[in-house]
This record gives structure tokens, sequence and C-alpha cells, in this order.
């Protein structure tokens, strides 16, 4: 909220600055006879003397000020303060006082900005109930826009803001829209003392503007480079977006009456032309900038994901534990028996180092591969286990339909995650792993039993680390293309995954 507060602090002052500068620039560029005939018109229609700065910039800027300054004295000190924290009576006092300077305020600069008025009633007395009306009305309707902006916040951060945090799209695109705002408001408040036309260009067509760019940018141009590739189902779409932008801009004109007929007709061809000529081409810049750079970063994400995924595994694999387990398996096989059992695990073993140390580094190998590669972990395992009956280690691989490539490393840490948590060699335990294909998909499936671990044991907290790791994998290698689902109990641990395999 904190943050949120420095926001609206920096956007207020931001707009105040830019009213402030956008009513004191005309001064600088045109001299005092321009700025009489400018602004003085009522007031000669009237037969009133006219002050441009008595009558037209001091009033300007005092109501710009009072809005300003009764903006942050409520929102910032009297709401937090006082109200939120159920100080009712001094908070409705502090409310009550602003709104009767701000209503005083703003009906004394109302007298001189609409002095013409006096040469329109009859009586000074009817010219200053007009303006104290005036300031009353002006009073009750920010006090509204007001009650009706804090609702809007409230609801965002009850309902919105965790939600909006936690999908980093929607985020970026309020980011966005936020940007845009920024611009359409700060267009306002530059043109709103110097051209009126200019003024009433962005108000009426800025809105529509914005909404034409956002389709283009999250729907027609995506629909176009990701699903159809027909140009002239593009053409036609931006054709009819353009002339559904058109035919809005001009119901609103017509709508709020503004202008002459030729002057509406200017409107909406200066609205079609910014749609057709400066929107279009600068959206579609924007889009391949943005998919540059996505494809940029995702390629740098993949690497270094492959890279630090590759260094963890080869880390908890060929390591001193590992191959110290492993020999002494060898070795206690060897004590048993003959050359056989202890020839065929010295060659497995040599065949997942020879994969770990060649095919590993590949972007994608050959999935008989990647099973080959389990098929030798798993049986090395066994020979672990092999005397101990109350250990059930079940295999089932349909290799038949799996004619497919995949990144190296994907099924293996759910493999080793089950042998070295599913694994107790005193209570019964059981290991289940499962893969098959199709066309286009692979299926692996892996269940194993849970134990209780000895609080002293260094690897107890270190079941998700392998886990978290391949999920950032999958991310990156497969995005939209696999499904992991993993549900675990205190005495069971499953995980699914099936793999789109083709590109």
């Amino acid at each position: 909220m904190d943050q949120f507060r420095k926001m609206e602090f920096g956007i207020v002052s931001g707009i105040f600055l830019l009213l402030m500068f956008s009513l004191l620039y005309p001064s600088v560029i045109y001299n005092v006879f321009e700025l009489q005939s400018i602004y003085g018109h009522k007031f000669n229609q009237y037969h009133q003397v006219f002050d441009y700065y008595i009558h037209y910039l001091l009033p300007a800027l005092a109501r710009i000020i009072l809005v300003y300054v009764s903006f942050l004295l409520v929102n910032f000190v009297i709401v937090p303060r006082f109200l939120e924290r159920k100080k009712w009576w001094p908070g409705i006092l502090l409310l009550l006082a602003t709104a009767l300077i701000f209503f005083l305020g703003m009906m004394i600069a109302n007298s001189y900005y609409n002095g013409y008025l006096l040469g329109v009633y009859q009586t000074v007395r009817g010219a200053h109930m007009h303006f104290a009306k005036s300031a009353f009305i002006g009073t009750v309707f920010y006090g509204v826009l007001y009650m009706v902006y804090y609702i809007l916040k409230q609801t965002y951060f009850e309902h919105l803001h965790h939600w909006l945090a936690r999908n980093v799209q929607y985020r970026k695109i309020g980011r966005e829209v936020l940007i845009f705002t920024g611009i359409f408001v700060a267009l306002l408040c530059l043109f709103f003392s110097d051209s009126r036309d200019l003024f009433w260009l962005v108000l009426y067509f800025g809105p529509v503007v914005i909404s034409v760019s956002f389709i283009l940018f999250y729907k027609v141009i995506p629909e176009f480079h990701h699903e159809h590739h027909n140009r002239r189902v593009l053409t036609r779409d931006i054709a009819l977006l353009v002339l559904g932008a058109n035919i809005l801009m001009g119901m609103i004109i017509r709508a709020l009456r503004h202008g002459s007929g030729s002057r509406e007709a200017g409107f909406i061809a200066t609205g079609g032309v910014i749609c057709i000529g400066i929107i279009l081409p600068v959206t579609w810049w924007l889009y391949q900038s943005r998919q540059k750079q996505v494809s940029t970063v995702k390629s740098l994400r993949t690497a270094l994901g492959h890279s630090t995924a590759n260094l963890d595994f080869l880390r908890a694999q060929i390591n001193p534990h590992f191959l110290f387990n492993a020999l002494n398996t060898l070795y206690g096989t060897a004590l048993q028996e003959e050359a056989p059992r202890t020839s065929e695990g010295i060659q497995k073993l040599g065949d997942m180092m020879r994969f770990m140390l060649h095919d590993n580094h590949l972007g994608k190998i050959p999935l008989d591969k990647e099973i080959a590669y389990l098929q030798n972990y798993i049986d090395l395992q066994r020979l672990r286990v092999l005397s101990t009956p109350d250990i059930q280690i079940e295999v089932n691989i349909d290799d038949s339909q799996c004619q497919h490539e995949i990144a190296p490393m994907l099924l293996i840490p759910f493999v080793e995650n089950a042998f070295k948590h599913g694994i107790s060699l005193r209570h019964r335990s059981r290991i289940v792993i499962s893969l098959s294909c199709n066309n286009q998909q692979v299926f692996f499936d892996v269940y194993n039993s849970v134990h209780p671990r000895p609080e002293n044991d260094p690897e107890r907290d270190s079941m998700g680390i392998g886990l978290n790791n391949v999920k950032e994998r999958l991310a990156l290698l497969y995005p939209d293309r696999h499904e992991l689902s993993i549900r675990h109990t205190n005495s069971e641990f499953f995980v699914h995954l099936t793999i789109d395999v083709k590109d």
C-alpha cells in the first residue's frame, strides 16, 4: 500500500504540473493582445472588461491548486489517519472544513473566471447566486468522484491485486494500460489550455485509439503470427477494426454534438488516419520488438536452465557419494559370485557415465537412449537391493511407439527421487515405473512408497530440489506442451508426466 501511495502522489503531482504548464505557457508564447482575443470573446460578447490574468489565468490556477491540495489532504491525511482508523469525529470535521474551504475557493475563482455573467444577470446578486450554485455543484461532483475512486481502489486491493501479482501476463497488460492511460491524460493536460480542437480530438478518440492498439497487439497480430498466417484475413480484421473505430468515433461526436458537420467529418477522418497511418505500424513494430525480446529471453533462459540442470544433476549423480555406493555394490556382488553380475554392473555404470558425458549435452536425443539410461539406472539400483525381499521394484516400459526425440535428463530425476526416498531397508518398499507413447505424446508415471527419514539425514529436506529443477526445465523446453501432476501423502508419492514431443 505504501508503494501504491507513492505512485498515487507521483501521478497526481505529475497531472498537476502538466496542467500548470498548459495554463502558463500560452502567457509566454502569445502577446497580451492575442491572449485577450483567444480567451476574452465571452466577455466581449456581453460588453464586459476582460483581463487575461484576472479573469482567466489566476482563477484557472486557483481551481487547479484547490483540487490538488484538497485531494492530497483528503487522500493522504484525513482518510488514512482518521476515517480508516475509525476516528470518526475529527475525520468528519476535517472533511467538512476541507469541503467548506474548497467551496469558498471555487466560488471566488468562478466569480472572476465567469465574470462575464455580470452582464447576463439583471442583478449582481443573481450572478453571485450562480457562482455559489456552480461552486456547490463542483464541490459535490469532486466529492462523489473521490468516493468512486476510493471504492475502486479498495476493490482492486481486495480482489485484483493478489491475482495480478500471481499472473505475470495480466500484470504486464495492466502496466501497459497504465502507460497508455498516462500518455492519454498527459496529452489532455497539455492541450487543455492552448488547443481546444486537439483537446477534443484526444478526449474523444484517445480511448478508442488505445482500444484499437490493444486489440491489434493482443489479438489480431498474434493470431496472424501464430495461427492462420493469412494476409487476407489479417487485412480483413484490420479493415473491420478501423471501420468499427471510425463508426464509434462518429457516434461519440454526434452524441455529444460537438462542432459543425464539416468539423465532425474532419475529426473522424483524422481518427482514421491516426489508426491506419500511425497506430497500425507502431503497434506492428512494438509487437515484433516484443517477440524478439521474448525469443531472446526464452533462448537464454533455456540455455541457462539446461546448463544449470546438467550441472546440478552431474553433481548429484557423479559425486563421491554415488560412486562410493556403486562401487560398494559391485564389491559386494563380487564377493557373492564370480564375474557375470559384477561385469554387468560395471558395464551399466560405464554406459550411464558415457551417456552423461556425451548425449547429455545435446539439445534433443532419441527417446530410446533416455529409456536405456533409465533401464541402466534401475538395474544398477536393483543390484543394491536384490537381497532384500521386502523391496519391490516394478518397471513397465512399452517403447513400441516411442520413436520420438526428447530433451535429455527429463525423466531420470523422478526415478532418482523415487529410489532416494522410496527405498528403506527396514520397511516394506515399493517402486512402480511406467512409460508408454503414442504418435505425439510420452506418458511417464512413477510411484514410490515414502518412509520417515532420520532427523540427522543430510538429504532429509532435499526432496524438492531436483523436482523443482525439472519443473523449470519442462516449463522452458515444453511450454504449454506438457502436463505434470505430483501427488503425495505421508506414505506415498506419485508423479504423472505427459509431454507433447511433436513440434
